[in-house]
């Protein structure tokens, strides 16, 4: 038998330093670097003395106390909130209430490399919204005082005034941060959009290079967010936002396609010919090369004209002559005349490939036919007053990056950790019903209280979350009332129309809660003094959820009561992104029958209390099983 004791240790360095000691193993020694033995190992890759002040980047006050504040452990963990959620049991999708940068923390063991596609819309810092205030030294402690959990005082943020001397520095350093750790949860093929305008973008551009690396940097999007106004504009009306958009590795991201769109269709598909039935309408493209395609002579010769004359390029055809002669055979060549009466010849480009898909296109970087009043429109649609949630991403602008960010086969995970009303939920349920995808998602957003005064406290929402977990209840209560007719037939799994809520809380072993101090050492041999490790009020249901992330199990894990175990109340908690599976009793006392009928794979881990197992049980569980005890 394997027993180790289960400890909340896991920071978002581990993977770094996990990668470091695998490169360079002789400069590592009871767990701590050798520096000197590190320079060595990296001979003429290290930077010179002095040249680090000359190095070319992105630097700030408070910049080096922001990246140790990504490397800080959370001392927190989620707790289910059950009944505010929709179809709860069934659902994959999840709502987090909570601080993002804690809540990033926690997602990492879990979520690490996993996360298909991010998309944020964060404050774009014009001097009158909101900054997150971190506390950089207690940064979980400082949210709960904030947001009523400790102590009688309200949740409150600070404007970050453009009369502030660190006005760009604050908003980078609560950047920086939750950059950094989204950044792990991206999968190898995984891709970030970030929404910012002309306030920030050029530092944030710089960051994101930092952080995702410039040679991942895949486009600039510009999005034309409105078509009228501008009469209270002093010089230039301003119509256009931007998406920042990387990949995580370049590499492995693949040429983007499209959906067309039906007015694209009608624009440009007219033609019709005997193909039709299969490949429906054809637009043309001249076979005539142009300019910047360098001189291939084989590409020089004559194409036979309807009327039996020869036709000749002026440079080179595109296609070579077998693909012309093919071509011609299929009558996938159109010959047109020009205004002087001379032969062109042009390819015909069907709107279905020869399987009858209809052809996908290259996305453009200008969004240019959607704007802030659709996004306002929704609102108002949803609630009846536009001033519930003000200028709210529109759906469909979201729609546009899920096309480019997520595949239409796959169960991508689709996160956004500045949720605000949660448009971004909407564009993944109404996107997964209209092309039969299976996206999930995850949303977060801070429980940041809505004005006294505003038209959603007195609608009754207390904080935007509440506006954010509403919205999407009256979505999915609308797409239940729909037509049957609208829904994919034959999908291979059932449509998700539901969401889980976890709201971010204290974690419930003590030793994060009690101890103050800095000495590592010390925090750990904390565990071994207390009769329990858990805080008072602990409940199973609570710790399941803590025990399955500090085991690398997302929050969409299968849990299933064993019944088998007629004397243990055992969970199994199971997911499709973890190869083995998670036992779970935490019963104050562990059955000799259940130690002796535990059935568990090479691979499985058991997780129970260490007050549970007397010797005997422990004599009981010694087959190789992998037991971890609490």
């Amino acid at each position: 038998m394997t027993v180790t004791k289960l400890r909340p240790t896991f920071t978002f360095d581990q993977e770094r330093l996990d990668a470091l000691q695998t490169i360079a193993p002789e400069a590592f020694a009871d767990g701590q670097i050798n520096w000197d033995v590190l320079k060595e190992a990296l001979g003429e890759h290290l930077e010179e003395e002095g040249a680090a002040a000359e190095h070319f980047g992105l630097t700030w006050p408070g910049k080096r106390a922001a990246r140790r504040l990504a490397s800080q452990p959370s001392a927190g963990t989620l707790l289910p909130a059950p009944g505010e959620g929709v179809n709860e049991a069934t659902t994959r999708n999840i709502f987090i209430e909570g601080d993002n940068l804690e809540v990033l923390k926690l997602l990492q063991k879990s979520y690490a490399g996993r996360v298909k596609m991010i998309y944020i819309d964060p404050p774009y810092n014009t001097g009158q919204d909101f900054v997150y205030h971190d506390d950089f030294r207690q940064p979980l402690e400082e949210y709960l005082r904030l947001t009523g959990q400790m102590d009688e005082a309200g949740l409150v943020l600070t404007t970050n005034t453009k009369a502030d001397g660190r006005f760009h520095s604050s908003w980078l350093s609560m950047m920086y941060p939750r950059l950094r750790l989204a950044r792990s949860l991206l999968s190898a093929d995984g891709v970030v959009f970030v929404s910012i305008d002309d306030n920030e973008i050029h530092n944030l551009r710089q960051l994101m290079n930092e952080v995702f690396g410039e040679e991942h940097f895949v486009d600039c999007i510009v999005w034309k967010k409105r078509y009228g106004g501008g009469a209270k504009e002093k010089y230039l009306v301003t119509v256009h936002e931007y998406v920042l958009f990387y990949a995580r590795d370049i590499d492995n991201l693949d040429p983007l396609f499209v959906p067309q769109t039906e007015q694209s269709i009608e624009r440009y598909y007219k033609l019709r010919d005997e193909n039709y039935d299969k490949r429906g309408p054809y637009r043309t493209h001249p076979l005539e090369a142009t300019k910047s395609m360098g001189d291939r002579r084989n590409l020089v010769f004559p194409i036979v004209a309807p009327d039996g004359s020869e036709i000749m390029p002026r440079r080179q055809w595109l296609w070579s002559r077998e693909r012309v002669r093919e071509a011609l055979e299929r009558g996938e060549i159109a010959f047109l005349k020009d205004k002087d009466g001379r032969w062109a010849v042009h390819t015909k480009q069907y709107l279905r490939d020869e399987d009858g898909n209809i052809r996908q296109s290259k996305a453009f970087s200008l969004i240019d036919d959607i704007y802030t009043q659709h996004g306002t429109n929704e609102v108002i649609s949803l609630f009846g007053d536009a001033q519930v949630f003000a200028f709210p991403k529109p759906s469909e602008f979201v729609k546009r990056l899920l096309d480019l960010g997520t595949l239409l086969s796959g169960d991508d995970i689709v996160l956004d950790f500045f949720a605000g009303s949660c448009a971004t939920a909407q564009a993944v349920v109404e996107l997964n019903r209209s092309d039969g995808g299976n996206r999930r998602f995850i949303m977060v957003q801070l429980p940041e209280p809505t004005p006294p005064d505003s038209q959603a406290r007195r609608a009754g929402f207390s904080t935007i979350a509440e506006v954010g977990k509403e919205r999407i209840r009256r979505i999915i209560k609308r797409m239940q009332g729909e037509q049957q007719e609208k829904l994919i037939p034959d999908r291979e799994t059932p449509e998700d129309l539901g969401f889980r809520v976890l709201k971010l809380g204290r974690s419930h072993f003590k030793a994060w809660q009690d101890y103050t101090g800095g000495d590592v050492a010390e925090l750990e041999t904390l565990f071994d003094r207390f009769e329990s490790p858990l805080a008072e009020g602990s409940t199973p249901d609570d710790l399941l959820v803590e025990v399955m992330l500090l085991q690398g199990f997302p929050l969409d894990s299968t849990v299933t009561p064993m019944p088998e175990y007629q004397h243990n109340r055992v969970l199994r908690v199971a997911s499709d992104l973890v190869a083995h599976q998670l036992y779970v009793c935490l019963d104050e006392r562990l059955h000799p029958a259940t130690a002796d009928t535990l059935a568990l794979g090479a691979e499985d881990v058991f997780v129970c209390l260490d007050s549970a197992l007397d010797e005997e049980t422990k004599l009981r569980l010694q087959d190789g099983r992998h037991v971890m005890v609490i």
